[in-house]
């Protein structure tokens, strides 16, 4: 099939254009392009969009790398549903962007099965190790996990959520789903630019490890832009997986190798706690905002914190306010605030902890929370609310189908390469999920034997008339809550169509937090700011007391499907602050 060509203005220019102040004009917004600065326009109704929405009618695969995305549309093409295609899309992804997933990770999904008329929840997480305790770093005078190394694991449930996906809803045998990837692994891949930058940053925590650096270092560095990459481990590692299932993973060699490299070098994964690893599947929670039914998963996720945002924003015309304001902005901030504060006292696995989800979730908690809010003055130290009555490195995707199946679809090893270590001769590393636990004894999200950690990736839907309309998800940490609500208000609110909601100017709101990434309180902390944001703005918002700064980076990655049930037409958008691409057929 062929992709959409490149457009004449170079990544690299669209990239270093973030640094610049722009505009463009649609409907009755004003917000940011990444290509204004450089000088480039396009044709159209909206020249400084930074690419067209891409269009299709009978299938659709949207996320961060082209060849990924071509291998969704290929399953799609020969029969395969969405289930199928983001199976095949993640494990092309494992290969091609190996600091951010892969067979060391953990995932979540929101699928709509159109036959059945029903949205599921899939919670493939994984827990901490069976003969784990928090005494084990009191004993080593650890007062914090780390974020690197053999203590920083859990179990990984990526492939035990392929199959239990695939099962459930797909059509076409794993190994034909990860042909691709395993042909990508075994005769090399070019590096993509943005991959190319994550993986240089990396360098010196591979290097540090034999077989880290083995696996990932090419004479000691970083595969280069362009440069042509092959892992013949994760080669091997996939071909036991086509062959023998979960069970080659899990109770095959891949886990005895594991738990080898574990067992030599103080981690404390066993093969027990590989074969008591299971996905689970779970049901959707949501909020109604402005006509729209928007669906995140339950914790132990963080997707609940989008729903209270959203809850705290209904109340106000932001529309009049207008896109980017200090005004906006500023309840945008607030809002996250709130929700982050409780997201530090209550999200934990609910296996373990009291979550109150409903009350939460409650229209009437957030009028109380609203109420905290001073309009005119930006909060200091924010307490989570009574409800009794970080970076990482992450791949979205997102895939419609021609019956109308539609998945939304994460996957992550937490930071950039997770632990940056390579369990022995598999080709991939362990994700550092652990290091999300606390070891506070009286924190809701402490560490515990068999408990899922805390977790930042959260796939997203949004329903009108009580069928997907949009299909969608932000990479990056904690940054995943306010990108969700920053893209769903610029559509919904503020008009913008799939691609423009991406392409629009972010803020992030860096709340206080551990080192970790443990959920801990959002008090003042720092407001980042891409180049689209105004000089005008950012002094309103230092007058009401905001601490701006500068960011080149650390917005997240969107990529998101609208289903365009009038015209029969699909509407692909993605991010231009990644390598990738929608494509559709």
């Amino acid at each position: 099939m062929t992709l959409p060509t490149p457009e004449s203005c170079t990544r690299r220019q669209a990239l270093q254009s973030l640094a610049a102040a722009s505009t463009f004009a649609a409907s009755s917004f004003m917000s940011s392009s990444p290509l204004q600065a450089a000088g480039y326009e396009r044709g159209g109704a909206d020249p400084f969009q930074s690419r067209s929405v891409v269009l299709a009618r009978n299938g659709m695969v949207a996320t961060s790398h082209p060849l990924a995305a071509q291998v969704g549309v290929d399953v799609l093409r020969a029969g395969g549903t969405a289930a199928d295609a983001a199976i095949a899309v993640n494990a092309m992804l494992s290969v091609v962007e190996p600091m951010s997933c892969g067979l060391g990770g953990d995932l979540f999904v929101l699928y709509w099965d159109a036959g059945a008329r029903h949205l599921f929840g899939l919670n493939a997480s994984g827990r901490a190790p069976l003969a784990i305790s928090r005494e084990a770093f009191t004993e080593r005078n650890v007062s914090q996990i780390p974020l690197t190394g053999p203590l920083s694991w859990t179990t990984p449930g990526c492939v035990d959520g392929w199959e239990e996906l695939r099962k459930r809803f797909g059509r076409r045998p794993l190994a034909e789903l990860l042909a691709p990837a395993i042909d990508a692994a075994d005769q090399g891949f070019p590096v993509a630019e943005v991959i190319a930058s994550g993986w240089q940053a990396s360098v010196a925590e591979l290097a540090a490890t034999r077989e880290s650096a083995a696996t990932f270092l090419v004479n000691g560095r970083a595969p280069r832009f362009g440069d042509v990459f092959k892992n013949p481990s994760m080669a091997r590692s996939l071909r036991i997986v086509a062959e023998q299932g979960p069970r080659g993973f899990y109770r095959g060699p891949i886990a005895q190798e594991i738990c080898r490299y574990s067992a030599a070098h103080g981690g404390y994964l066993r093969l027990e706690d590989f074969d008591q690893c299971r996905a689970e599947w779970v049901d959707p929670i949501f909020t109604d905002y402005r006509g729209c039914r928007v669906y995140e998963l339950p914790p132990n996720g963080q997707g609940l914190a989008v729903l209270q945002m959203l809850n705290i924003l209904e109340a106000y015309d932001l529309r009049t306010m207008g896109h980017n304001t200090a005004e906006y902005l500023h309840l945008l901030i607030e809002a996250k605030k709130l929700a982050f504060a409780d997201r530090a006292r209550y999200y934990a696995d609910p296996a373990y902890a009291n979550v109150p989800v409903a009350a939460l979730l409650s229209k009437e908690y957030a009028a109380r929370q609203r109420r905290r809010i001073d309009p005119n003055k930006a909060s200091a130290d924010v307490a989570a609310g009574d409800a009794a009555l970080a970076q990482g490195d992450t791949v979205y995707l997102c895939v419609v189908d021609r019956h109308g199946n539609c998945c939304s679809f994460i996957q992550s090893l937490f930071h950039g390469f997770g632990s940056k270590v390579v369990p022995g001769d598999v080709g991939f590393c362990l994700q550092n999920r652990g290091a999300q636990f606390s070891l506070d004894p009286n924190h809701a999200n402490r560490l515990e034997p068999g408990k899922r950690p805390f977790h930042t990736i959260i796939p997203g839907m949004a329903f009108r008339e009580n069928q997907p309309w949009l299909v969608f998800g932000v990479m990056g940490g904690d940054m995943q809550p306010q990108g969700h609500v920053q893209v769903l208000v610029n559509m919904i609110d503020f008009g913008m169509n799939v691609q423009q909601a991406g392409d629009a100017a972010r803020i992030n709101h860096l709340g206080s937090a551990s080192p970790n990434g443990e959920p801990m309180a959002s008090g003042g902390g720092k407001v980042a700011y891409e180049a689209g944001i105004s000089a005008e703005v950012l002094r309103k918002l230092t007058e009401r007391g905001h601490q701006t700064t500068r960011s080149p980076g650390n917005f997240g990655g969107y990529q998101a499907i609208v289903i365009d049930r009038d015209q029969g037409v699909l509407r692909g958008g993605s991010d231009p602050r990644k390598d990738g691409a929608a494509v559709g057929y």
